[in-house]
């Protein structure tokens, strides 16, 4: 390995290429780690791309020599996660411990914290989970927090809420949304969409993931990440039509629709154990990062262009600028 390169993303994903982005933009050479070897965009200068298998501590050790701060943004299937993000997240700490004084940062989510009867989501709530993706999302956090406290590497951890943005396709405001507003095809969500819900840009994400990386204070701990003002669904896509220039045809979906198009579609069925998230106010509070590192967010008009951008070039679609 280059030993001048001391930035690794294992995970080539929405947010692993979005931490790309922001180390690019900081003029720091970067590592990429995925299975494949392969990247469905061109490289950007000073970024190179290495295969190994996640799931060998011995290969994660390879990738990750002479690496100062390593991101975690592999992640299994989503319907896999109950039965293989633990192993995953333990090969992982094994292989990066194998290098003393080496930092681990770690993307999460919201998941471990289960409903939260409509009150804001903060970092001192209990792990109250009672789904099995849930609980996975908690079993992981805890064991890279305690592999900081037995001193195998550092870990710190940014969560954000169900984000969007360039790249993030898979997401509740991913291409379901998006590219069916550009296409002019009715967007399939769930949930109600007058309750609040927060959505992070998949970019602050990314920013927020460096800037933890960067402070001594930031490890041993995990941390809600800066996000736009928290709206309702029906408010952000309010916001898409004002961008495209014209409606959005929507149709949505309670928990006993997901369950029976989940008889069907297993990806859809896995969305009915977290659809309180969509059925309840669903709002993340990161005052504990603003007030320690500053809250540096981009606005949802801002976020919403740049993402609309990003969706008319993936889909080779014409620009219509209303």
């Amino acid at each position: 390995m280059n030993k001048q390169v001391k930035h690794v993303i294992l995970g080539t994903g929405q947010l692993g290429l979005a931490i790309m982005d922001e180390l690019v933009s900081a003029g720091l050479p970067v590592k990429l780690v995925n299975r494949s070897g392969q990247l469905n965009e061109p490289l950007p200068a000073r970024v190179i791309l290495e295969t190994a298998n996640a799931n060998d501590p011995t290969a994660i050790a390879q990738a990750t020599a002479g690496a100062e701060i390593v991101y975690f943004c592999m992640q299994p299937a989503y319907h896999q996660w109950p039965e293989k993000f633990a192993p995953l997240a333990a090969n992982i700490i094994e292989g990066v411990s194998r290098h003393p004084g080496i930092k681990l940062v770690f993307g999460d989510n919201l998941y471990m914290y289960g409903p939260t009867a409509g009150q804001p989501i903060h970092e001192e709530l209990p792990y109250a989970a009672e789904t099995r993706k849930g609980q996975a999302r908690a079993q992981v956090a805890n064991m890279l927090l305690a592999a900081h406290e037995a001193g195998k590497c550092q870990v710190t951890i940014g969560r954000a809420s169900d984000f969007y943005g360039p790249r993030a396709t898979d997401s509740m405001a991913g291409e379901m949304l998006f590219e069916a507003a550009l296409k002019g095809k009715t967007a399939n969500l769930t949930g109600d969409l007058d309750q609040p819900h927060t959505l992070t840009y998949i970019r602050d994400f990314a920013r927020a993931l460096v800037t933890l990386s960067q402070h001594d204070e930031a490890y041993g701990r995990f941390w809600h990440v800066p996000s736009a003002e928290t709206l309702t669904p029906r408010q952000f896509i309010q916001l898409l039509e004002a961008e495209i220039g014209r409606p959005v045809k929507v149709r949505t979906a309670g928990k006993l629709m997901m369950w029976l198009v989940g008889l069907f579609n297993p990806a859809a069925g896995e969305v009915v154990e977290m659809m309180y998230e969509f059925e309840e106010p669903f709002v993340m509070d990161h005052s504990r990062f603003a007030a320690t590192f500053g809250s540096d967010v981009t606005s949802h008009e801002v976020a919403i262009r740049e993402t609309v951008d990003w969706y008319r070039q993936h889909l080779n679609l014409a620009v219509a600028h209303v």
